[in-house]
């Protein structure tokens, strides 16, 4: 019998039992893949299962119910441990943090609106991307709210959410620039203040999220100057707030950053700096990804014996298993990750062969959806394979990724390709590395 809408929420078993052994994240993930499938849009994340699981949404909307219903056939919304639709009808029904639909704040939509292309800005907010770009205007600008509220909150952990969606899938050369607006704005919502303390808290963390997530867009694009700014004020945002996890995220950017430009000693003092940070966290998955970084950051080093020790480490804190807990953002971070991470890490000591086992476990471990990340791991494979002797493989491998390149636009990806095709050039009279080469010239 479904509760009263004052009664505490009840989680709920039968849908956490159907999640099984996968953690939240990886459940989610087979969500958002169930709803492409059906034609359906939703950006369910490991929050959203988290909050089915604790009760919060005792109904789901229209468009989850059919993806719901797609995923487990023959079974009814009751089975998955729902309520009747009609039993959460009326304003009681939403909780209070529970994510508002953009019409109920159109000064945020506006505001979100403005400036630069609206590609990233309309989809963030749940509306239908547009080309080009749209002209700021300070009316628009002065919209603003006095004081920021829950539908404030609510649209930029939103916009956090579609950012990082969107870059799964495409790459951040061509979202970098569009998401400076939202993240201007989600500052200035900052700035204004909010009507209570708990939106408050929430807008500090959804601003340095966002920080986090456009300065990865940069860094993934090649900016790397931009991105270490914006790591750098999602550290003070979390600094100011006393967001422990916040600290521990951009530490990890941080250190993955320093890795990418070479300075392996930055890369471990950051790494460490976010485990000193995650530890009351409760969360082992988060201290597994923060040492894979100290890793990293030792390999550049060429010590094996720390590094070894670093994966050691991060694979026993991985076998724990995932937490209820763990960030949301962390939500990418499973087995490929792990396999990638650690194959780049025997790549930095020279061990081609041993990283290529590792890479191309990577590659066939990833969410085929998610064009960019298996458009990277295979990148690494291609480049692992071809120091290791195997240049046809490397060029086979190098062609899936040239593949994906029409939805993908990551400067790293195509950095990484090109280097392989150097590697590959005293090897082009074999047939399959000058196919390569050839396309990947003309590419």
């Amino acid at each position: 019998m479904a509760s009263s809408p004052t009664s505490p929420a009840a989680p709920n078993v039968a849908f956490r039992r159907l999640r099984g052994r996968r953690s939240a994240g990886e459940f989610a993930a087979a969500v958002r893949r169930a709803a492409r499938e059906i034609g359906e849009s939703v950006s369910c994340d490991a929050r959203y299962i988290g909050r089915v699981e604790a009760g919060e949404i005792r109904c789901p909307n229209y468009a989850y119910e059919r993806v719901f219903l797609h995923m487990f056939p023959g079974r009814t919304l009751a089975d998955l441990g729902f309520s009747a639709r009609e039993s959460v009808r009326g304003r009681g029904a939403r909780p209070a943090a529970a994510p508002i639909p953009p019409e109920e704040s159109d000064v945020l939509r506006r505001a979100f609106m403005t400036g630069g292309s609206a590609t990233v800005a309309a989809a963030t907010l749940g509306f239908a991307p547009a080309l080009g770009p749209v002209p700021a205007q300070a009316a628009e600008r002065r919209a603003l709210p006095r004081r920021a509220g829950e539908a404030e909150a609510a649209a930029v952990e939103e916009a956090v959410r579609r950012i990082r969606l969107l870059d799964d899938r495409h790459g951040a050369d061509g979202l970098y620039r569009r998401a400076a607006e939202p993240l201007r704005v989600a500052y200035a919502l900052l700035d204004a203040g909010a009507t209570r303390q708990s939106t408050e808290d929430r807008l500090h963390a959804g601003a340095g999220e966002l920080a986090l997530s456009v300065g990865w867009l940069a860094h993934d694009s090649g900016r790397l100057d931009d991105a270490r700014s914006h790591y750098a004020e999602a550290l003070a945002t979390a600094r100011v707030s006393g967001d422990a996890g916040l600290e521990a995220h951009a530490f990890s950017n941080m250190a993955f950053l320093a890795r990418d430009t070479g300075r392996p000693r930055e890369a471990i003092r950051a790494a460490e700096a976010g485990q000193r940070a995650a530890r009351g966290l409760s969360s082992p998955r988060l201290l597994s990804l923060l040492t894979l970084r100290e890793a990293g950051g030792w390999a550049l080093l060429r010590d094996r014996r720390s590094c070894e020790d670093a994966l050691g480490r991060a694979h026993t804190l991985f076998a724990k298993g995932a937490s209820p807990v763990d960030p949301e953002w962390m939500s990418f971070f499973g087995e490929a990750e792990l396999e990638l991470l650690e194959a780049q890490c025997w790549s930095a000591l020279s061990e081609w062969s041993r990283a290529a086992r590792h890479a191309r476990r990577a590659a066939g471990l990833q969410d085929p959806h998610f064009a960019r990340n298996v458009a990277l791991s295979t990148s690494q494979l291609a480049g692992d394979l071809a120091h290791a002797g195997a240049p046809d493989e490397a060029a086979a491998a190098g062609h899936r990724v040239l593949d994906l390149l029409g939805e993908v636009q990551s400067s790293r990806v195509q950095s990484m390709l090109g280097a392989t095709a150097r590697t590959l050039v005293p090897h082009q009279r074999s047939p399959r590395v000058a196919s390569f080469l050839t396309r990947h010239a003309a590419v």
